[in-house]
């Protein structure tokens, strides 16, 4: 079992004892996109038996590759859990076409349900609210639905920075799950520091939200690449942590871990097992083999991939 090399933080905070961020990692999940899937000549060979791998669906990119990706990902033992963007879902017809093929081809029975990342829908559907309101899911026999969540904001939702109308979609949400069987789950965009995600975690449990969350930590990959990424996607103020890390030369060509917040986490959940975040789940942006290796050597046997076990 290999142990965490922690770096040395500025502002010296006590690290995580190693059991603590093993218990974080446990069950961790991981995203893959069907080009990026191709690229993995064992999956079993990276992963844990077992590991929930979402599958990214970017806009323009065929629905026959996503159900490929997936019945491999299935065959291969893991649980399998499609994105499933409302704004590139053309209508009620399509949706249920799109459930019918995963399930009749990949046998998938959960999904992640998302706006998605685009500005303009190209149909119906515009809110991951609208897809669960369909019904297909249940009709389907979909035992576990997944939701996004923003632990800085999303400006495309709220776009004054404030969290008034994402707050109260998850608010929506967690009713849903209250008068329906669903077996549901917050997963979150990424983020670079502890503090800001425990203060939004914790505000969740105080507003009556009671959805486990699933966190979105970045994997390991260049700095350069992270920046990138982080504003991409709307990464908000813990993208500092990126930005005074560049400015450090000395830092500037070294990998990003995400070490630190990681065991900011672990240590406060160890503190707090009533805490609402319950597990990891890993943004591969250095690639899917580099945040596999980081979780074997980081996590114990949390990490221990299937054809080791």
């Amino acid at each position: 079992m290999a142990l965490l090399n922690f770096r040395k933080k500025e502002t010296a905070a006590p690290q995580a004892p190693v059991a603590e961020v093993e218990a974080l990692l446990k069950d961790y999940s991981i995203e893959v996109m069907p080009r990026t899937a191709e690229k993995v000549e064992d999956f079993r060979a990276l992963l844990p038996e077992g590991t929930r791998v979402y599958i990214a669906h970017i806009d323009g990119t065929p629905i026959e590759d996503m159900v490929t990706t997936a019945a491999r990902l299935n065959a291969d033992g893991f649980k399998v859990m499609p994105h499933f963007p409302a704004r590139i879902i053309k209508d009620r017809a399509t949706l249920a076409d799109w459930i019918a093929r995963y399930q009749g081809e990949a046998d998938v029975r959960q999904a992640l349900l998302l706006a998605g990342g685009v500005t303009a829908p190209v149909g119906d559907f515009t809110d991951s609210m609208q897809l669960l309101e369909t019904g297909l899911f249940d009709e389907a026999g979909f035992t576990r639905l997944h939701v996004a969540g923003h632990p800085e904001g999303n400006r495309d939702i709220d776009a004054d920075g404030g969290r008034l109308n994402v707050d109260a979609a998850l608010k929506w949400k967690n009713d849903f799950q209250t008068r329906t069987d669903a077996e549901m789950a917050i997963a979150t965009q990424f983020a670079f520091e502890a503090q800001p995600i425990i203060e939004w975690a914790d505000s969740l449990k105080a507003a009556g939200i009671t959805l486990p969350i699933h966190i979105g930590i970045a994997g390991p990959a260049k700095l350069q690449t992270l920046i990138k990424f982080a504003i991409a996607c709307g990464v908000g103020p813990s993208l500092k942590v990126l930005q005074k890390r560049a400015m450090d030369v000395t830092k500037l060509l070294l990998p990003y871990e995400p070490a630190d917040v990681i065991s900011d986490l672990a240590a406060y959940k160890a503190a707090h097992p009533d805490f609402n975040i319950t597990h990891v789940h890993l943004f591969p942006l250095g690639g899917i083999k580099t945040s596999a290796t980081w979780v074997q050597e980081n996590g114990g046997a949390s990490g221990v991939p299937a054809d080791a076990a």
